[in-house]
């Protein structure tokens, strides 16, 4: 992985509620981070904190930074949405949060969604899955398909503004597609 990509004064938003994949959350934060990003953690249902999922057990809880509710897209160079099953299945019911997505993608400063894992369930349902070139975790496939999407089994995809990836042995090559576009 390069990491060599300058994100100075370069902000991530990351939607996420309790249940997100934990390595889909903190790995690529951190990641974006060393590089010079500000990356704040967005949420729904005025929650300070959230709780991860790692692999078969609840895991770290992550400070929440401000609300979906209070966030503003333009404020933000990129969107990452991190998947785990619970996660995503949550967010996409939360009509705020589905807005916020689809405003984003809207956006003219944001350079860059990314979804991973479960991730692009959320693509589905703000309507940026049809048309679009996308891979997900396998047993999203069809959805993403029936949504109107190509799916392609690649460790990252970009079509447009849109980036993602499958898993989590994904993250490194997830992250390197985002810095890159956001530089």
């Amino acid at each position: 992985m390069n990491n060599s990509q300058n994100l100075q004064g370069k902000t991530v938003a990351m939607l996420a509620t309790n249940g997100f994949e934990q390595i889909e959350l903190l790995k690529p934060k951190e990641m974006l981070i060393a590089q010079g990003a500000i990356v704040d953690v967005i949420s729904v249902d005025d929650q300070s904190e959230i709780t991860g999922w790692d692999e078969d057990n609840w895991g770290e809880k992550v400070k929440v930074d401000t609300q979906v509710s209070q966030a503003n897209p333009s404020d933000y160079d990129a969107l990452v949405l991190p998947g785990g099953q619970i996660n995503p299945d949550i967010l996409r019911t939360n009509k705020q949060a589905v807005e916020f997505i689809s405003n984003a993608h809207a956006e003219d400063r944001i350079k860059v969604i990314g979804a991973i894992c479960h991730g692009p369930w959320l693509l589905v349902e703000s309507g940026l899955a049809e048309n679009n070139t996308l891979t997900s975790f396998p047993s999203i496939k069809t959805d993403l398909k029936n949504a109107g999407a190509t799916w392609k089994d690649a460790e990252v995809v970009q079509d447009g503004k849109l980036v993602t990836s499958r898993n989590p042995d994904d993250i490194p090559a997830f992250v390197e597609k985002i810095s890159e576009l956001v530089a």
